[in-house]
């Protein structure tokens, strides 16, 4: 495919893939059967996914962070219980 893949739309039923393209009246052609179906834009599935991807290192490093912090507490707590 030439286009950039933020152009594409899929033209689906939620278990097929109908037809892929960037033109609205290719997708209406696409549609010409009568079939049920409905849009989905590449560029927001792959916003949606990064925004998760993002979220979820973010709280990541925020439980690697709590988990070194707690390491640290018994260590110092080991360290003071053997003097």
């Amino acid at each position: 495919m030439e286009d950039h893949l933020a152009d594409i739309k899929l033209v689906t039923d939620g278990q097929t893939i109908f037809h892929v393209g960037s033109d609205d009246g290719e997708l209406m052609d696409a549609l010409r059967q009568g079939q049920l179906a409905f849009f989905v834009a590449i560029d927001e599935i792959a916003r949606e996914v990064e925004e998760d991807v993002t979220r979820f290192e973010l709280d990541r490093n925020r439980f690697l962070d709590m988990l070194r912090r707690v390491e640290d507490d018994v260590t110092d707590e080991q360290k003071a219980a053997n003097r």
